[in-house]
């Protein structure tokens, strides 16, 4: 079962049983704020959607400081929310110092990793960024008239070097001879909020012939969408379906089904099985999105090579290199 049909069945089994009692769980959003329209925004909805379909209440904090992170897990278990859910890799380390103190309460970390054996009530949920990014490059470079591309990320670390790591394959695949040029937003928290920087990036790529950019930073893409609509050049969206943003000039979203992974461990509750836990193509946690805003952007023949290669992808008749593994990337220089 994939989890695009567990999250549409467990929608409405909870539909049914709304009177049913749920333990209160409770979501920490990562620095770059709750409505980012990107990834923490994708953590709210999947929260929301849980508390329409149960009719229960989640509690949730917007951290303003890296300071607040162990003492919003400790507030929120002391509390007894369960639950726990936090976006961003930064939470790995503050959940590992807190879940011992709190061996009855579950501890999720949407893009962080918590050592399952030392922490056994704590649930990492990662994703196989590089593989959907992989497909919205081989959409880059089909749309591409200039034969360059661009890519932004948000904070560099290498989880943001997997997502352009899986792009520039994607756009190799599609054109051995296309230029991918590279940036990063910052080294520090606030690269997820710079909607400025990520504006002169994007006019920056564009100054060296990019006509297609995917930013994959946060927050800091609303000013990478907005910028390239502005300058009649396509972009490509991240986590959350940003294609309505600038309609016409998306030329697609990396789809990262937060939603979902946060709806799901609110749903179970207590009951959360922990471990680790990797979303990919074949689970439907990644993939591309395609709806009226970009439909006139994306044409048949381009959708029927991007399918025809998520379905190898999920075979395993293509490969595509994961940057974590080895902190490499044999088609793009950091």
């Amino acid at each position: 079962m994939t989890l695009m049909q567990k999250f549409l069945g467990a929608t409405a089994t909870l539909a049914l049983t709304a009177g049913a009692a749920f333990a209160e769980p409770a979501l920490i959003y990562d620095l770059g704020g709750k409505f980012d329209k990107s990834f923490n925004e994708a953590a709210f909805n999947g929260a929301q959607q849980f508390a329409e379909a149960t009719g229960g209440s989640f509690r949730d904090i917007e951290l303003q400081s890296e300071a607040q992170r162990e003492q919003a897990l400790r507030r929120f278990a002391e509390r007894g929310m369960n639950p726990v859910v936090t976006t961003g890799f930064s939470m790995s380390t503050p959940i590992a110092n807190v879940a011992a103190d709190y061996p009855d309460t579950k501890f999720v970390t949407i893009d962080g990793f918590v050592d399952p054996g030392a922490h056994p009530n704590v649930l990492s949920i990662l994703f196989s960024e590089h593989e959907g990014s992989y497909l919205v490059g081989m959409m880059a470079a089909m749309a591409s008239d200039s034969g360059t591309v661009g890519f932004i990320g948000g904070m560099d670390i290498p989880l943001i070097r997997r997502f352009a790591c899986g792009y520039a394959q994607g756009v190799k695949a599609v054109n051995g001879d296309a230029t991918v040029i590279s940036n990063m937003t910052g080294t520090t928290p606030s690269a997820w909020n710079d909607p400025v920087k990520g504006s002169e990036l994007t006019l920056a790529q564009i100054s060296q012939g990019a006509d297609v950019v995917y930013a994959a930073a946060g927050g800091t893409g609303i000013g990478v969408l907005q910028t390239a609509a502005d300058q009649n050049i396509l972009s490509v969206g991240v986590d959350s379906n940003q294609n309505y943003m600038q309609p016409g000039s998306v030329l697609t979203s990396m789809l990262k089904r937060v939603d979902v992974a946060v709806f799901e461990s609110m749903s179970a509750g207590a009951d959360l099985e922990t471990g680790v836990k990797v979303l990919g193509l074949a689970e439907e946690g990644v993939g591309y999105s395609l709806d009226e805003y970009n439909a006139s952007l994306v044409s048949d023949e381009m959708k029927a090579a991007v399918d025809a290669a998520r379905a190898s992808i999920i075979s395993g008749d293509i490969a595509v290199h994961n940057y974590t593994t080895d902190d490499s990337c044999p088609v793009l220089d950091f």
